[in-house]
């Protein structure tokens, strides 16, 4: 399995009742495809530039979708522009894989919810058990990229008793690390837009009112 895999299934385990933004996912999704990519040298970092990376190979098609998607000629493209264009509804797409390879559902919330109102569910196979058992072994990356979107705090919540999940992990690879620390401040940075266009909105609802 690979990283964004193993990130949406810890993601629909652990939050199945309250998920991450979908963008704030999304990013997450796309710097654990770069992260894949780095491992398997089919890229590398310069200073904060994806390079593309002949040397290597990957057995996944989505990440293949992710290496024909990088940029191909200097200056190459920044890590965060890469996270941008290449997280844009991601996490759709991984949805849409998980549920055409077995690995989730649709299931309605009730019989009286309005059409459309469904949630996805983790079936019981390999990859939801390799998943939890790297979620539970505390592994750097897919730690980190939880705490990005915020699901090691519900898992704090629901034992208050697991210290170790305080914070995650260091991770040792200089260029796995900017990428981490480079989803992190994406992340940060939508909840910020969020926040500054839902103030917006109240300021006109306001002005409309006459308040």
């Amino acid at each position: 399995m690979t990283t964004p895999r193993d990130l949406l299934i810890t993601t629909l385990d652990v939050a199945s009742s309250h998920l991450p933004e979908q963008g704030d996912l999304s990013l997450a999704l796309a710097g654990g495809e770069l992260i894949d990519l780095l491992n398997a040298r089919a890229a590398g970092l310069d200073g904060d530039r994806v390079v593309p990376d002949g040397s290597g190979a990957v057995d996944d098609h989505l990440l293949n979708e992710a290496s024909a998607a990088l940029a191909r000629q200097a200056p190459y493209e920044s890590v965060e522009d890469w996270l941008w264009r290449r997280g844009r509804g991601l996490a759709a797409v991984y949805l849409a894989a998980l549920k055409s390879e077995g690995e989730i559902t649709w299931r309605r919330r009730s019989r009286w919810a309005p059409f459309g109102s469904s949630r996805a569910v983790l079936t019981d196979t390999p990859a939801r058990r390799s998943a939890r058992e790297r979620r539970t072994s505390d592994e750097p990356v897919l730690a980190s990229l939880g705490t990005a979107i915020g699901i090691r705090d519900q898992e704090r919540r629901q034992d208050q008793r697991d210290q170790r999940l305080e914070s995650p992990p260091d991770v040792a690879d200089e260029a796995v690390e900017t990428v981490l620390a480079t989803v992190h401040n994406a992340v940060r940075d939508l909840e910020a837009e969020r926040q500054r266009r839902s103030i917006e909105d109240a300021a006109f609802d306001n002005i409309w009112r006459g308040q």
